[in-house]
């Protein structure tokens, strides 16, 4: 296995606040890690020490081969990264801020820039200044300054955030190409169901990594059983439930209670219980698990 990102005991004080709290695990080339974590929970400090822009205060990283310490500028100029508030220049078309991008680079060949935004979808309208852009183009722009030289790794930080659900999707597709070139990607979310699209999951939570794995592990994972409950009326049955012994978590969803409990056999039980409530249980289905699930039985 060719390794990609490897760190060790990887830590980051600011004062005294813990931020990231000794990360060790590797990343092979070619995975799409999904880093998944609340906001503040370390993620995007995690970059910053990977890419060289923030020294670890413990620990060590390799990035590519390269110590991100020692070693940054090389590390910088093999790695594309895609930040949260990502800085395009609004006066400029999208073949101009892409143009000024590829030059920081050194990449001058203008075929390259063409190929580029005809891969990302830009191409027909590249002479739109950014300004004009919807917030799901200005996105794939950002994509194309992060890929313009052709990074073997790829960083993107929250790049889904205040977009529609709809080029939420439309931007995963790209990152799914951008994999099967061969090209090792890293992305923060903190969207659950966004997870799911990524061949192995880290999940973060107040500076530590509590997992790592493939989605389909993590999930069986999960100590317990998911159940949905089909029961009425429904608020009261949440709040019934959420008394219950043995109960990692319950919530509303659409017209039922999706109920995650540490015993796998309980549908009896929890029928039982509601029923000496005065709730109408109609029915209790095994559920499948989901990454929010694994998240959240993690808490």
């Amino acid at each position: 296995m060719i390794t990609a990102i490897r760190a060790h005991n990887l830590t980051r004080y600011f004062a005294n606040f813990l931020a990231v709290d000794h990360l060790t695990f590797e990343v092979a080339a070619g995975q799409v890690l999904g880093y998944l974590g609340p906001n503040g929970s370390g993620k995007t400090t995690t970059i910053r020490m990977l890419l060289g822009l923030l020294h670890p205060s413990e620990g060590e990283a390799q990035v590519l081969g390269y110590d991100v310490v020692s070693q940054s500028e090389l590390v910088r100029s093999q790695t594309g990264y895609m930040s949260q508030k990502f800085a395009l220049y609004n006066e400029l078309t999208i073949w101009e801020n892409l143009a000024f991008y590829a030059g920081m680079y050194g990449v001058r060949d203008t075929r390259q820039i063409s190929a580029i935004l005809e891969s990302l979808g830009l191409g027909a309208i590249k002479m739109q200044k950014a300004q004009n852009l919807s917030a799901g183009w200005r996105q794939r722009l950002a994509l194309a300054t992060a890929i313009v030289h052709r990074p073997r790794l790829l960083f993107l930080d929250e790049p889904t955030s205040g977009v529609d659900p709809t080029a939420r999707r439309s931007f995963w597709d790209l990152i799914y190409e951008l994999s099967t070139q061969g090209i090792t990607i890293m992305v923060t979310t903190h969207y659950m169901d966004e997870a799911e699209y990524c061949s192995v999951i880290g999940i973060m939570r107040a500076g530590k990594l509590q997992a790592l794995d493939e989605p389909g592990h993590l999930k069986a994972s999960i100590p317990g059983q998911v159940w949905e409950i089909y029961v009425e009326p429904l608020l009261p049955a949440l709040e019934a439930v959420e008394g219950l012994p043995g109960i990692v978590h319950a919530t509303l969803a659409s017209d039922h209670l999706r109920v995650i409990t540490r015993l796998k056999s309980v549908p009896e039980r929890l029928s039982s219980e509601l029923s000496s409530k005065k709730m109408q249980v109609q029915k209790i289905l095994p559920g499948e698990a989901t990454i929010e699930d694994v998240f959240i039985a993690m808490q």
